[in-house]
């Protein structure tokens, strides 16, 4: 169904009950979200999953959520003869079936969690040795395996690619044979389209809270919101437990056409975290940042260059950071014949570098990049390079009024540079504002903010559901995984755990143990 104009509530998210109610198996009285005035007490209809983002993580999980079960090909061989020996035991399992913790077990790779290396070399095997292997999956579309699920995004699905799209594309010899964002994003977008995943997602959506829902079974006639509670179950007067429901109550607004607000809330057993890392670009937190001259994302700095911002300046643009980021935003100003000036706090032989990562005959233009960091340095000569000038192990200490920077070297030397805009590209962090503290809690170092690199979400490493917040799942950069290669493995651990879940609770449905109020 097409939402091409403005409806009401019921109108816009009927279509989840006419979907979700088949799926569950469950008489529903009313919609899955509901008006503000409506209780939570209420019968209503509680959704396995919700995924929260729409980039390449929700998408992956909700591929595997939607029956999508990877198998052993027949004909495969993977390089690696003890995880072959290990796949051969239960070829006919497909790998969501199967002990992941048994056959990650002693594999390395190029991300932190086992699962991610572990799906990343069974799809890509001995990628990051220079070898061109074949998958040695194929695919299979179960449809009993369908978890019901929806996935909200603010945009299309792709995600931040959608916001990428606006980087300026590469001319001349420095293109490579990558695709651009531009098509990244139309990929992601026909992708779920094609797949037939398109039903479970939702575009234009803002969540503004994700509280956990606490009912005891002694209170049939009212619902509490108690974010205090920590334990799973209620004790009882007779000294019996009584198990309480923990569901999630997730609520915000979807943007119509028209540009209104149309508010929801909706319940979930479970909630998978996937929204990236772009909400919040980083910030030096220096002296003049706030600028309208010092930018802090590639789109603004491509929507200067092209309304012609820059044109005919005499002064260099300055970049700050080392990441991919600053070396799209490099790679920008120089073919559109921008000077640059690129300031960054490491030394180039920082083993630590991204470019450190890459393959040179897969990024090109990152490693072009990466040597004129190395070659054309401060230092080099007196004089600033005419197109580019790197400097290295700089701080930026202020921004002046008269569009000037004040860096520091290692050695505590300071310089004054003028630039034409400054562009701050030193990462961005996740806004998970909507969670209780804004999620500080659920991080690997506790009450800090959540970062990629410096404190991920903690998760169990083959399950990713969150260690200090149970029915809570994150993956991709959220848990550390920046690479969209990486992030398909969070999708596969996701996906086992709540396939466990469910047929263990339709057991308890169909023994008669488990029941079902219709209550969350």
């Amino acid at each position: 169904r097409s939402y091409s104009g403005p409806e009401t509530e019921g109108q816009l998210l009927n279509s989840f009950v006419q979907y979700f109610g088949d799926s569950l198996g469950r008489k529903v009285k009313r919609m899955p979200l509901i008006e503000e005035t409506v209780l939570p007490g209420d019968s209503l209809l509680t959704l396995p999953v919700v995924i929260i983002g729409n980039g390449p993580s929700g998408i992956c999980l909700s591929y595997l959520l939607s029956g999508y079960r990877p198998y052993l090909s027949p004909e495969a061989i993977h390089p690696n003869p003890i995880l072959h020996t290990k796949l051969e035991e239960a070829r006919h399992l497909s790998i969501v079936d199967q002990d992941l913790e048994y056959l990650s077990e002693g594999l390395e790779g190029r991300s932190s969690n086992p699962v991610a290396v572990l799906f990343d070399t069974l799809l890509h095997p001995d990628a990051d040795f220079g070898y061109d292997y074949p998958p040695v999956l194929h695919w299979k579309l179960e449809q009993h395996n369908y978890i019901p699920h929806i996935v909200l995004g603010k945009g299309p699905p792709g995600g931040a690619w959608h916001v990428s799209k606006n980087f300026i594309s590469f001319p001349g010899n420095i293109k490579s044979d990558r695709v651009m964002p531009e098509e990244i994003a139309c990929y992601y977008k026909h992708y779920v389209k094609v797949m037939g995943l398109q039903k479970n997602f939702r575009d234009n959506v803002y969540i503004t809270s994700v509280s956990r829902l606490y009912r005891g079974k002694d209170d049939e006639d009212r619902s509490q919101l108690n974010e205090n509670i920590s334990t799973q179950h209620l004790e009882m007067e007779d000294g019996q437990k009584s198990l309480i429901k923990r569901n999630w109550e997730v609520r915000g607004y979807q943007r119509a056409t028209d540009g209104s607000h149309v508010p929801f809330c909706l319940f979930a057993e479970n909630v998978a975290l996937a929204t990236g890392t772009f909400d919040s670009p980083g910030r030096l937190q220096v002296e003049g940042e706030d600028f309208p001259f010092v930018l802090h994302s590639m789109s603004d700095f491509g929507a200067a260059i092209s309304k012609g911002k820059l044109r005919g300046k005499a002064d260099p643009v300055l970049i700050v950071g080392a990441g991919l980021t600053a070396a799209d935003a490099v790679l920008c100003a120089y073919n559109n014949n921008i000077p640059v000036i690129h300031v960054f706090r490491r030394r180039v032989t920082d083993t630590s570098l991204i470019f450190k990562q890459l393959p040179k005959k897969l990024y090109p233009e990152y490693h072009k990049v990466y040597h004129m960091m190395c070659t054309q340095s401060h230092t080099v000569d007196s004089n600033l390079h005419s197109a580019y000038t790197s400097f290295p192990e700089h701080n930026v200490i202020s921004f002046k009024p008269e569009m000037k920077c004040v860096l520091q070297s290692a050695s505590g030397l300071k310089k004054i540079l003028k630039f034409s805009v400054a562009l701050v590209l030193i990462g961005s962090h996740p806004n998970l504002f909507f969670l209780k503290d804004q999620g500080h809690s659920i991080g690997h170092h506790s009450n800090q903010p959540i970062t990629c690199k410096g404190n991920p979400i903690e998760i169990d490493p083959y399950t990713y559901e969150c260690t200090k917040e149970a029915n809570l799942f994150a993956l991709g950069p959220l848990v550390g995984d920046n690479f969209v290669r990486f992030l398909k493995g969070g999708a596969l651990g996701i996906a086992r755990c709540l396939a466990i879940r469910q047929k263990k609770k339709h057991e308890l449905i169909e023994s008669g143990d488990g029941g079902d109020d219709g209550v969350p």
